[in-house]
């Protein structure tokens, strides 16, 4: 029994808090997301943001689903308590950036009758700087305390899942995320191709191929990501600045 006690960086929310948004677990996402904000180097537009997949949130609330916590993170978007936004390097990566409308979250403390900040220790202003508070002031929160700058700041994990989907998009399919095309895309991701170079694959090879009702069958990832196959797919893309109505992203 005793390893269910405390003995890890527990988590911690405030009551009140968890009372107005009705959820104890809607308020730990939110006051997680305070912690990772105010420990973040990704500054777009002014504002300090952090991004993460489904899997990534599953591992920091591991007693909910990636469904349950999908659903709370666009329950507090709905609320105005979380703004998100799209920085991805790849257009059609869908991984959302999230920041906390903290004047949202003041007016939220001030129907409380909270006269301190509602969570956290420091708040990220406009311009991604931390206006320190000397009240009140509560234990950091979270679950690795030695790794939280690298956490916070981690190169975004390739986006093969937006990959399939766009793919699925593309082609009318539904390919699924499951672990050979997460390899056939990650082995080209291994051999230097980025994810703008598999969008014009998908792109063109839809253009040849979709209307054509012996080729659209080879619409699929065993194809399209195979080694022998996907630098002649891409060689043979026109050199064109846009394709679609779509800018691709170039490191500016």
């Amino acid at each position: 029994m005793g390893n269910l006690l405390i003995n890890e960086p527990p988590l911690q929310v405030l009551p009140s808090l968890a009372v107005k948004l009705e959820s104890s677990d809607k308020a730990l996402i939110l006051q997680q997301i305070h912690y990772w904000l105010n420990r973040s180097n990704n500054i777009r537009d002014g504002f300090r943001w952090i991004y993460n997949s489904a899997a990534k949130w599953h591992e920091q609330f591991p007693w909910l689903s990636e469904k349950t916590i999908q659903r709370y993170l666009k329950d507090l978007e709905k609320r105005g308590l979380l703004i998100t936004g799209n920085y991805n390097k790849a257009k059609f990566d869908r991984t959302k950036w999230y920041r906390i409308d903290y004047d949202a979250l003041d007016n939220l403390g001030s129907a409380l009758g909270l006269t301190v900040p509602t969570i956290g220790t420091e708040r990220p202003n406009g311009m991604g700087l931390t206006v320190p508070t000397n009240t009140n002031r509560l234990p950091e929160t979270t679950t690795e305390t030695t790794k939280e700058n690298s956490a916070a700041n981690a190169v975004p994990e390739f986006p093969w899942q937006s990959v399939i989907d766009y793919l699925n998009e593309k082609t009318g399919k539904h390919f699924k995320h499951t672990n050979t095309n997460k390899g056939l895309v990650m082995a080209r991701q291994h051999d230097g191709f980025s994810a703008e170079d598999m969008q014009k694959v998908i792109d063109h090879q839809c253009k040849l191929w979709l209307n054509n009702k012996d080729m659209a069958q080879y619409l699929r990832p065993s194809t399209l990501f195979r080694a022998s196959k996907f630098e002649g797919y891409l060689n043979a893309v026109p050199d064109e600045p846009k394709h679609e109505g779509r800018e691709y992203w170039t490191g500016g």
